[in-house]
């Protein structure tokens, strides 16, 4: 009866061993393994070089100096490739700029200067550039997608993507950046 009682305990030993096992693995595979996107924005927008026309005769160009930022979620690091970011003015691009290729580590976020050249000679028919020189506030919106991969631990790579999606409103009678928000 004592030989049965010890493999008794050793079988439950060996049971209660191999549920942690379980539990440990789906805590991590649910955790460290899951894969999220990167998320892309600008950090800050100021302005240099603005140069701008009157409401009778509506034109501007200048520089965004812009600190381009992502952020990596992942317990990977995110290389991500070549890309471009465009300032656009009432759909219009009219300005971009190269992102060059990077890698953001595990947990971190990358930080970029990017400066972006923008003029209105691109606009083409665009009947609210008037309007908002009267107002006094120029709209202004950029795009970006990266496009990269999340490597897990040397050994899983995952391709993911992050989308920038931000609006500048422009002060033009101060010359600097009064708002801007990203999602």
């Amino acid at each position: 009866m004592k030989e049965g009682g010890k493999n008794m305990k050793c079988l439950a030993y060996v049971a209660i061993f191999i549920v942690f096992q379980i539990i440990v693995i789906t805590i991590f595979a649910l955790t460290v393994m899951k894969v999220k996107g990167p998320k892309v924005r600008f950090q800050t927008v100021t302005i240099q070089n603005f140069n701008s026309g009157s409401a009778s005769s509506p034109s501007f160009s200048m520089d965004l100096v812009t600190k381009f930022a992502v952020k990596n979620p992942n317990f990977g690091q995110f290389k991500y490739s070549n890309s471009t970011v465009t300032i656009l003015y009432g759909g219009q691009a009219i300005g971009s700029a190269d992102v060059p290729s990077q890698k953001a580590k595990l947990k971190s976020t990358r930080r970029t200067d990017i400066t972006i050249s923008i003029n209105s000679d691109k606009l083409s028919g665009n009947t609210t550039l008037a309007s908002d020189f009267v107002s006094g506030v120029l709209n202004l919106t950029s795009e970006c997608t990266l496009k990269g991969k999340v490597e897990l631990l040397k050994i899983m790579k995952k391709n993911k993507s992050g989308n920038m999606n931000c609006t500048i409103s422009l002060n033009l009678s101060t010359k600097s950046v009064q708002n801007f928000m990203c999602k």
